[in-house]
């Protein structure tokens, strides 16, 4: 068995690794590559439980060494263990100040930052609005401000808050892009909201974050941000060289379950009466 010093030097050093493979995962983990602010604000709570929890795991495991060298039963103890716990009143305080400490530290901020993500922050550029529906087993996305729609893709000016309100067709299913921000649920009759925003040009995945029936795993789609003037232009080439989705075209997209390939469209109907026959 190692000396107590080099044991506690091995725990400091697994510690001193396992924080550097975090700190070196960020290009393989998407939730470790924020590109937008509420990215970037859960990434730092990310971080921030980290730390809190590495500091556990160390005192842990120092309190642990120091009892096993302290208190071992050998013949030459000058330190015989004889616990007194019961009625004592400084153990007591610190086991019950201790957790209530760490649990405020990761929930303080983790409550005072999720106010702040509640509503998008004031911007120079006006924040667009666009409808997510997710169905058997694919995403809509429609444009009310551009009259457009695509399925199993999405582009988004950079730089720009966008509001997603989120409903589902058939099984619930999660709205999720990792660089960009958290999750939401999309469900049925039920009309959810979510902002994100890319700091950044770029292309991010996004999936649906929760099992909803066989084909769930295939639920992916690509989100393109885009500088302004460029996401201007796709809009008005979706407008006229793409073709216009039918009523029946919509229904059968939504009712249909199966995979879908990425397509656009220059206008859709906007008969609500599609999402009650489709949930039928």
């Amino acid at each position: 068995m190692l000396p107590p010093k080099k044991r506690l030097a091995s725990v400091l050093t697994m510690a001193a690794a396992v924080m550097l493979l975090a700190t070196g995962c960020s290009s393989k983990y998407a939730v470790m590559s924020p590109a937008g602010p509420v990215a970037k604000s859960e990434y730092h709570l990310i971080l921030w439980s980290f730390v809190v929890m590495i500091i556990v795991v160390i005192i842990v495991a120092v309190l642990f060494i120091y009892v096993l060298a302290r208190f071992r039963d050998k013949s030459d103890n000058p330190a015989p263990y004889h616990p007194e716990w019961e009625g004592n009143r400084k153990l007591e305080t610190i086991w019950t100040i201790v957790p209530i400490v760490l649990v405020a530290a990761i929930a303080i901020p983790t409550v005072v930052v999720t106010g702040e993500l509640e509503n998008p922050p004031k911007s120079k550029n006006a924040p667009i609005t666009i409808d997510v529906i997710s169905a058997r087993w694919k995403w809509i996305f429609q444009y009310p401000q551009q009259g457009i729609e695509t399925v199993n893709y999405v582009e988004i000016p950079a730089n720009t808050p966008v509001n997603f309100q989120l409903t589902s067709v058939g099984p619930m299913n999660t709205f999720w892009v990792p660089q960009l921000g958290g999750m939401e649920f999309s469900m049925p009759g039920k009309d959810l909201k979510l902002w994100l925003e890319a700091s950044h040009p770029g292309t991010y995945l996004g999936r649906s974050g929760q099992f909803s029936g066989k084909g769930f795993v295939h639920m992916q789609f690509n989100v393109y941000a885009k500088p302004t003037s460029q996401f201007d232009a796709w809009v008005q080439q979706v407008k006229t060289t793409d073709p216009a989705l039918s009523e029946a075209a919509s229904r059968k997209l939504l009712m249909t379950a199966g995979l879908a390939k990425p397509e656009s469209f220059s206008s859709y109907p906007s008969d609500q009466q599609l999402f009650a026959q489709a949930d039928n």
